[in-house]
């Protein structure tokens, strides 16, 4: 017994040397031909580069996989053709197999753990970044969802950190228009947490205390005696990936546009909340065009004066208030603003907000057809601000603007046309910060996550 533990442990580690030979050799292959073409004047084919970036790290497992998925749809935290090439990277990766399935649930809930469930599939049902899930039914005839973590995933983060560290500062010498220093902090914050299975749990729950009257989200159960810091065990949730029903009618695809809207920003203007990880795995539609929230691991939880942030400077926009809007950037934490800067910071804002603001019903956005959403407006502010010197974001930043371009682009996929502007007001219409706040700590304080 103790032989074949040695042998296991000695088997991970080779096999963490090969991944992080392989991790450095694509980063150290980035930092030379990015610092040829800045130092040297050779020609980099950015887009060739970045599809070998890509094929080098596609067969990898675990939380790489995730950064590069979150890198891409952050607008300008890398280079457009590295964003594009890794917004192709798939989160499903080889399962374990069954053998060491058992022994990883055995670690988990005990040597008779298999006695804890009616049936459990030894087959996964779904291989992510961090962990694969299997599907369960309880004693009581419950159909259960487990998500077991991958062995050793805590020293591959604190790996593939160091190397998207490198990946940043290279970067930062090449264009030096947005500092990537606190976008680097926010990813690995972010990232740690996904570790702590437990912290997940009580996200699950804080989803569904706070979307409890929303008959048209669906949020999952979770079992905590079955659960553990890296075993979640939920009750399962049916339907079919969303973009499933990108040719049905017109009055099916809004009406699952409006849902997840709802599902995604109700949260943020009651309680502060928002689901920072938009990625089409992470919810499904029923035939009834009601939607499932799934995988909580990504969950970012704002100050009320973040929020109030948020809405003054919807107002700001709709009154051409530029005293407004500079509050509400400095709120965030901007400073030093110039005049120039507040007009390149408005160019996005204006972007973001463009739907809120029309009274009518219409597409999340009505240019730059065939290309991702957001990018042409991103790549416009990018120029302006390298010219102007460059912006230090805020961290908030990270994974509010994931959000808006994540759903921008599933709203997009459905041809949704909706008016986005009642949506909003409702939402926001007894919005008061000291109520949010409020309203946050005793929920927060229910299901045991600390306040911002």
């Amino acid at each position: 017994m103790a032989e074949d533990k040695r042998d296991r442990e000695a088997a991970s580690l080779t096999g963490r040397m090969r991944r992080y030979a392989r991790v450095g050799s694509a980063v150290g292959g980035l930092a030379a031909r990015l610092a040829g073409e800045r130092y040297l004047g050779v020609p980099l084919d950015r887009e060739r580069h970045a599809a070998e970036l890509r094929r080098a790290l596609g067969g990898l497992k675990g939380p790489l996989m995730k950064v590069a998925q979150i890198l891409s749809t952050i607008p300008e935290a890398l280079p457009r053709e590295y964003g594009q090439e890794l917004a192709q990277l798939q989160a499903n990766a080889p399962p374990m197999g069954w053998a060491f399935v058992r022994r990883r649930m055995a670690a988990e809930l005990g040597p008779d753990w298999e006695r804890k469930f009616r049936s459990f599939e030894h087959t996964a049902a779904a291989a992510a970044s961090l962990g694969q899930v299997h599907r369960a039914v309880a004693h009581d005839g419950r159909a259960l969802a487990c998500k077991l973590q991958y062995p050793n995933m805590a020293s591959a983060v604190a790996a593939d950190l160091g190397q998207l560290k490198l990946i940043f500062a290279l970067y930062q010498r090449y264009d030096r228009s947005i500092d990537t220093s606190d976008i680097h902090a926010e990813i690995a914050e972010r990232l740690r947490e996904e570790l702590d299975y437990e912290r997940e749990r009580r996200h699950l729950d804080l989803y569904g205390a706070m979307l409890k009257h929303e008959p048209n989200v669906h949020v999952a159960e979770s079992l905590p005696a079955l659960s553990t810091k890296r075993l979640l065990t939920m009750t399962g949730l049916e339907g079919r990936p969303l973009l499933q029903f990108k040719e049905d009618p017109a009055a099916s695809r809004n009406a699952l546009a409006t849902n997840l809207f709802r599902a995604w920003y109700l949260p943020f203007y009651r309680y502060g909340v928002i689901h920072a990880d938009p990625h089409l795995g992470n919810y499904s539609g029923r035939e009834d065009c009601s939607i499932n929230l799934l995988d909580f691991g990504c969950i970012r939880i704002f100050g009320a004066k973040f929020v109030q942030g948020v809405i003054d400077l919807y107002h700001a926009l709709q009154r051409n208030d530029r005293a407004l809007a500079v509050h509400a950037y400095e709120t965030w934490g901007f400073t030093g603003l110039s005049r120039e800067v507040l007009d390149t910071l408005s160019l996005w804002a204006e972007f973001v907000y463009a739907p809120l603001l029309e009274d009518r019903a219409r597409r999340i956005q009505e240019f730059g057809k065939g290309r991702p959403y957001g990018v042409e407006v991103a790549e416009k502010v990018h120029r302006r601000l390298r010219e102007l010197g460059g912006v230090r974001p805020p961290r908030e930043f990270v994974f509010m603007d994931r959000a808006a371009i994540g759903l921008g682009g599933v709203f997009l996929h459905l041809k949704a046309e909706i008016n986005w502007h009642r949506l909003f007001l409702e939402l926001i219409a007894d919005f008061a910060a000291a109520k949010l706040q409020r309203r946050q700590s005793r929920l927060l304080t229910r299901v045991g996550l600390p306040e911002p």
